[in-house]
C-alpha cells in the first residue's frame, strides 16, 4: 500500500531541491482471479489445470501480473501522462498509488493524500447533482463553507446547466459525459497533493477539455502533482511535461512528453 514520505519531503525542501511526491520502488501488482474454464472433464479445464500446475498456482485461482517492477519518482509541480495500449497496467498503477491496491512486491511512497478521479468515481445516482456536489466536496475534505463558496464555480465549470437546470435533477438522469464532467469539476475545485485522472477528459466536448487542461496547469502551479491516463495523445501533449509508457505491466520509457510520444507513435502507429 502507499506509504507517506514526510521526512524525505522536509529534507528536500530544506535543501532547495525538487520535492518528491510519489516514489514507486520496484512495484509489482498481481491480481488473483477465481475460476477455472469449462467443466471438470473438458479439454479446456484440463489445459487450465496443467497451466496452473506449471505456474505453481492454486486450483481455481489464476494470477494476473498486471504491473511488473515499475520504478519512478514524481515531483511536485509535474504533470505526468501515462500511455500504453489497453491492459498495459496504467489504471492498476494509479490504484496502487492511491492506496487502493496492495503491492505484491516493492513499495509506493507518497507525500500527502493522493486522490484518484475516474469516469466511474462513485457519486449517488438517486441524488441530485446539487447534493452530489456537497457530498463529493465533503468526501474530499472540504468544509461546508468551502463548498458553498465554490459551488457555483463547480456547476459552471462542469457545463451541465448550459442546456437546462440539470443540477437539480438526479444524476441517474445524466448522460455519461455529463456525469463525468461533474465528477471532474468537483475534484478540480480542490487543490490536491497528488491528483490522478483516469480517462476523465475523454468525455465532453472540446470546450470542456480546454477548461480541464487549463485547470490541470493551475493545479501544477499550486504545487500539486497530476497524473493523467488518456488515449488522446493531444490531451497528453497539451497537458503533460513528462510521460510514462507502460506495456504489459512494464515501464518501457520515462521522459519528456514529445520524446516518449514520438517513440510510442512510431511503435504503435497511434
Amino acid at each position: 500500500m502507499a506509504e507517506h514520505t514526510e521526512d524525505v519531503t522536509a529534507t528536500a525542501a530544506a535543501d532547495g531541491a525538487r520535492i518528491p511526491t510519489v516514489i514507486a520502488d520496484d512495484v509489482h501488482i498481481v491480481y488473483r482471479v477465481n475460476g477455472g474454464g469449462g467443466g471438470k472433464g473438458s479439454a479446456t479445464a484440463a489445459l487450465s489445470r496443467i497451466i496452473r500446475r506449471d505456474r505453481g498456482e492454486s486450483r481455481g485461482v489464476r494470477k494476473v501480473h498486471a504491473v511488473r517492477g515499475v520504478s519512478f519518482t514524481a515531483y511536485r509541480g509535474e504533470a505526468i501522462g501515462l500511455i500504453g495500449t489497453n491492459g498495459s497496467g496504467k489504471s492498476t498503477l494509479l490504484r496502487a498509488i492511491a492506496g487502493l491496491l496492495p503491492t505484491e512486491k516493492g513499495k509506493v511512497y507518497t507525500d500527502g493524500q493522493p486522490s484518484l478521479l475516474g469516469v466511474n468515481a462513485a457519486l449517488m445516482g438517486d441524488l441530485t447533482g446539487e447534493r452530489n456536489v456537497i457530498l463529493g466536496g465533503l468526501a474530499m475534505g472540504m468544509s461546508r463553507e468551502e463548498i458553498r463558496e465554490r459551488y457555483q464555480d463547480i456547476v459552471d465549470f462542469s457545463g451541465i446547466n448550459e442546456k437546462g437546470d440539470f443540477i437539480t435533477l438526479p444524476m441517474r438522469t445524466y448522460s455519461s459525459g455529463m456525469g463525468a464532467r461533474l465528477r471532474f469539476a468537483i475534484a478540480a475545485a480542490k487543490n490536491h497533493d497528488v491528483l490522478m485522472i483516469d480517462e476523465a477528459l475523454a468525455t465532453g466536448d472540446r470546450k470542456f477539455q480546454i477548461r480541464s487542461e487549463q485547470r490541470i496547469r493551475e493545479l501544477r502551479k499550486e504545487a500539486g502533482t497530476v497524473f493523467l491516463v488518456s488515449h488522446s495523445n493531444k490531451s497528453i501533449r497539451d497537458t503533460c511535461d513528462r510521460v510514462l509508457w507502460l506495456e504489459k505491466g512494464e515501464l518501457l520509457m520515462d521522459g519528456p512528453t514529445n520524446e516518449v510520444l514520438r517513440a510510442y507513435e512510431k511503435e504503435t502507429g497511434r
